[in-house]
């Protein structure tokens, strides 16, 4: 075992101490180089060209040689024919390459050639001596996306956790640091541009040890995994993952918690852009990875050469000869969370939820494997269809991206969530916060669980969360954690506006009642309104103060609500903010910064303004004169639209104003949440 092993555990570390007893000894990797040009290099194996023979191909005895198919899943075809000797290195070019049509950057061919080392797991130095230029190359190590491997990259949306293992390339030289899991490494090469000779002049790999981690440093919990772990800015919101709200459960006096989850992501993807690679380089020994991937995974495009998808046998592939080996060679330890099923949204109430898995069983094969090979599992795929059918079909609908208009001024790849969700559909597959928090609070009671049962790694993780959480996983009753679930909006018609609710209460700006109840379809008063509005939008007292003056229990009706929203608006912004005018269409186009290929949904996107104009209003006569003028511009602005023939999963809008209607306190927590996003900066994380 690693030196590190058989230290004492100190107290911070103490709680992770058993971890370390659960990894494997490992042999040191070696240093090696390789020449390939004619003239002997002192250390250096020589590469040998043949007349009669040409290149050597791979030899498991000799442990290093040309390819026909690299190592990458799905294997790409390179050439060995075509490699020539001109005794400053071994060079070829390609006459023809391959592409398919309107994938271009997903599935291209340049050929090229492919040089295999044996190479046990482990971290490695890389560097590549090519004998032109570089700019003339792709130069990538089994199977990755060199083109996602440059600097100034984040793995978050927030860009809080830069990439720190990126491509060094200049002149002749390429070199980058990866973490290997398999028995081998493929060192590929591909000319840029047909008949462009390129090639190897020296290769060298030298071993990169394990981190130990430094005194005073905390150990950590890395979660990875796709959309519903990931952790989302506000432009997004309300969509939330439960990598999110995961490190609100733990004491940041035990242990750091990072998320290194994204929209979009696979076992596939997330290897070949190096997010596992950084994480891994990372990281020190004793750190946990919690791994959740499944639903990108099931997109059938697993033959494109940088795909999401894959079938099964892949996603073993991946597990196995990619994954584990190189988490475990990094001495950190893996831990799995199967993915949650997603939800139907077409279900009636009454109806139950069935696991969404059924093409590809890829929770009942990450189990399987984690049996094999000693992983704990957190079988959240199950938990959640549990949970599902616990809650029913009204709460989770509400929990899920089921948008209406007038909600949020967040928007998705197909644009503005404003006018209802742009996809026109109830996305059971990304959900709110109201769900991630009990995605994360199955997660902690899983593992707590499964340290009962006596499973090591489960219980140093456990043995990091919060007192107050052991104890709410201990008593099965986690009121004192999330104080902001009102009794009357878990289940039924009162869970509607769940997430908005809630998300007012935890910031204080509304109230429950003695009994700890909410009261969504009681009529909103105006001190009270307007109140959790100057907080949310975190405005002076007197912004606001003139619509405060007058009974104390004055309800509030819509055309009031109306100019009480534009008075806050004009209070808050001198220009419109971003929601207003970078998010109408797409958002980012190939070639924009910050494009990112694997959330590119194709579409062109969706305003963000009413889709019905002021003067296509049915009943705007039915308006108070003194607030006509103000109210059509608060209306123009989006910060009111029609109640009236909106829908959950449409984007469409009603014709009814309905002035002098009275707003219901679950109507008010809609608007107010509406302006607490609207007053937020876009790009920043979402983590209140």
């Amino acid at each position: 075992m690693l030196p590190i092993f058989q230290r004492p555990a100190t107290r911070l570390s103490l709680a992770f101490a058993g971890l370390l007893l659960c990894l494997p000894a490992l042999a040191a990797p070696q240093a090696l180089r390789f020449n390939f040009t004619s003239q002997p290099s002192h250390g250096a194996i020589q590469v040998k060209w043949s007349e009669g023979g040409g290149a050597p191909m791979f030899d498991a005895a000799t442990g290093h040689g040309f390819v026909e198919r690299t190592g990458a899943l799905p294997p790409r075809p390179v050439h060995t024919a075509g490699i020539r000797s001109d005794g400053n290195g071994f060079v070829i070019a390609e006459p023809v390459f391959e592409a398919e049509k309107n994938f271009e950057k997903d599935h291209y061919n340049h050929f090229g050639m492919a040089f295999r080392i044996k190479a046990a797991p482990g971290a490695y130095a890389i560097r590549v001596r090519t004998t032109s230029s570089v700019d003339d190359s792709i130069v990538s190590v089994t199977g990755m996306q060199t083109s996602r491997l440059a600097p100034g990259g984040f793995w978050d949306a927030a860009g809080l956790l830069p990439n720190k293992t990126t491509v060094s390339s200049q002149g002749q030289e390429w070199s980058y640091r990866y973490v290997n899991g398999r028995d081998f490494l493929d060192i590929e090469i591909e000319p840029k541009r047909p008949n462009t000779p390129v090639g190897f002049e020296e290769i060298s790999i030298t071993p990169i040890a394990p981190q130990a981690r430094p005194a005073g440093v905390l150990p950590a919990i890395y979660t990875l995994g796709d959309s519903t772990v990931k952790t989302y800015t506000f432009d997004e919101a309300p969509m939330s993952g439960w990598g999110q709200v995961f490190d609100k459960l733990f004491d940041a006096q035990k242990v750091r918690v990072l998320n290194y989850a994204m929209g979009g992501r696979s076992f596939r993807n997330a290897y070949a852009e190096g997010r596992l690679n950084d994480l891994l380089l990372a990281g020190h020994v004793g750190d946990v990875v919690m791994i959740q991937f499944g639903h990108n995974d099931e997109s059938e495009d697993e033959t494109r050469r940088y795909g999401r998808g894959s079938t099964e046998a892949m996603y073993e592939s991946f597990i196995t000869e990619f994954y584990l080996p190189a988490i475990r060679a990094r001495g950190m330890v893996p831990v799995f969370v199967t993915p949650m099923s997603r939800v139907n949204g077409n279900l009636r109430p009454g109806e139950a939820y069935v696991n969404s898995f059924k093409k590809r069983h890829f929770p009942d094969l990450m189990k399987k494997l984690g049996a094999a090979h000693g992983v704990t599992v957190v079988d959240l795929n199950a938990r959640s269809v549990e949970f599902y059918n616990q809650a029913g079909v009204p709460a989770i609908t509400a929990m899920v991206m089921a948008i209406e208009a007038g909600e949020t001024p967040g928007k998705t790849n197909d644009g503005s969530y404003a006018n209802g969700h742009p996809a026109n559909k109830i996305d059971g597959t990304h959900f709110r916060e109201s769900l991630s928090k009990q995605y994360a609070r199955i997660v902690a009671s899983e593992l707590a669980q499964l340290a009962q049962q006596g499973d090591r790694v489960a219980a140093g993780i456990a043995a990091t969360l919060r007192s107050e959480v052991r104890a709410a996983i201990a008593a099965r009753d986690w009121s004192a954690i999330h104080p902001e679930i009102a009794r009357d909006i878990a289940a039924g018609d009162g869970a509607y506006y769940r997430d908005q609710i809630e998300k007012l209460l935890q910031l204080g700006a509304l109230r429950k009642d003695a009994e700890g109840n909410f009261n969504p379809q009681q009529p909103m008063q105006v001190r009270e309104f307007v109140a959790a509005l100057a907080s949310v939008m975190k405005l002076p007292a007197t912004a606001l103060a003139r619509h405060a003056n007058g009974p104390r229990d004055a309800a509030l009706v819509r055309e009031l609500m109306g100019t009480i929203l534009l008075d806050a608006y004009h209070a808050k912004f001198s220009a419109k903010p971003k929601f207003m005018t970078d998010y109408n269409g797409k958002t980012v186009v190939p070639g924009a910064a910050g494009y990112d290929p694997n959330l590119d949904s194709g579409a062109q996107g969706a305003m963000y303004y009413p889709l019905v104009g002021w003067d296509r209003l049915l009943d705007t006569g039915d308006v108070s004169a003194p607030y006509a003028a103000r109210l059509r511009v608060a209306y123009e602005l989006g910060l009111m639209r029609s109640e009236a023939g909106i829908a959950r999963g449409r984007m469409v809008n009603g014709r009814l104003l309905e002035p002098k209607a009275t707003v219901t306190r679950a109507k008010a927590a809609k608007a107010l949440y509406f302006m607490w996003v609207l007053a937020q900066p876009p790009k920043a994380e979402n983590d209140q």
